[in-house]
């Protein structure tokens, strides 16, 4: 014998009975899938419970007080889903809290610290060399005018700097400076002597090999005042090349020409690498070419309105790319600006 399926519900207390049913059924959910399940079965569109109440209100008597049962229950179903769908999402709250909680007991991760780039370390050095000297940081800017770059520096009409292969040139007629020595010229005209400045800064030329970047560092020095000599630049330089590198350093100067120097000298150290014994980065010579130097040229102080017959000074420079190749056994410039941190391990300062 068959048994025939429970008859629907035909009066508003029996819907009201129903509540306890969906109640029971909304209570014993434990996941997500259960719980739409139970949206379905209950408050579906097309097959849910309430949908299958609605469409029997034309059939029954009291067709108001029914259909006003059919909305409560509707109500207290989707108010008691609400509630569990709520429990459910503190519950995977928790959870994920769980999965991300910290164990303060295990050791922490370390945190490479920053470091000071190879190039801008050598610069600070150089100038607290120089400021314990009695020197003055100075600066200017990297878009310069011919004015400035050459022509108040002594370089003739036709000298091959002002070449377009030597020099960057800009639209307006202006210049990416070649060298910090416009800074000079700047400090000249603003200050009086006596006066003693370091100056470091970018500078850009048209190089580009295993030795020379287009944009490299410079660091130059001035003193301008009565009474300097030669041999006070010999003197100062000594000083910084031992301060800079060891006091065995051995120190040479060689003549040489630049525009605004006269005379003009470069300026040799015994290698680092083979200490004067001579080694394929010195050409087995035992010295290497550090730096250019000389007694400023009348020209240049008389452009800047200096009287050449009352004072004297001494200018030098140097690539600090080049000293900081050395100093951390760098073979190739292009790697101090690759960004690569292997760079600052070997240099030992990470």
């Amino acid at each position: 014998m068959s048994s025939e399926p429970a008859a629907p519900p035909a009066h508003p207390e029996e819907v009201a009975r129903l509540a306890g049913e969906a109640d029971a059924e909304i209570a014993a959910v434990s996941d997500r899938r259960s719980w739409e399940a139970v949206r379905v079965r209950w408050i579906g569109r097309r097959e849910g419970r309430v949908r299958e109440l609605l469409d029997l209100i034309p059939r029954v008597a009291d067709k108001r007080g029914f259909g006003q049962a059919v909305n409560r229950l509707k109500e207290r179903v989707e108010a008691a889903l609400a509630a569990a769908d709520e429990r459910l999402a503190a519950a995977e709250r928790a959870a994920q809290r769980r999965e991300a909680a910290v164990d303060v007991t295990l050791p922490g991760r370390r945190v490479p610290g920053g470091a000071i780039h190879p190039v801008i370390q050598i610069s600070r050095e150089i100038e607290e060399i120089f400021v314990r000297l009695g020197y003055t940081v100075a600066e200017g800017p990297e878009v310069e005018s011919d004015r400035y770059n050459f022509e108040l520096l002594n370089f003739p009409p036709d000298h091959p700097a002002r070449d377009t292969q030597d020099t960057f040139f800009l639209e307006d007629g202006r210049l990416l400076r070649t060298h910090t020595s416009p800074v000079q010229i700047r400090t000249m005209l603003a200050r009086r002597p006596p006066l003693r400045v370091i100056i470091p800064g970018r500078v850009y030329r048209h190089d580009n090999d295993l030795r020379h970047s287009p944009m490299f560092h410079q660091v130059e020095g001035l003193a301008v005042a009565e009474g300097i000599r030669f041999s006070d630049l010999k003197g100062t330089l000594e000083a910084f090349l031992h301060r800079l590198f060891s006091p065995e350093t051995g120190v040479r100067l060689r003549p040489s020409f630049f525009p605004f120097t006269e005379p003009s000298c470069e300026v040799d150290i015994t290698c680092p690498f083979c200490r004067g014994k001579g080694c394929a980065t010195c050409s087995e010579t035992g010295w290497m070419e550090i730096l250019g130097a000389g007694m400023v040229h009348p020209r240049v102080l008389a452009g800047c309105g200096i009287d050449p017959d009352r004072y004297t000074g001494f200018a030098f420079g140097l690539g600090l790319d080049r000293v900081a190749m050395i100093r951390f056994g760098v073979p190739n410039i292009r790697l101090l600006f690759e960004n690569d941190e292997r760079l600052l391990r070997q240099a030992g300062i990470r």
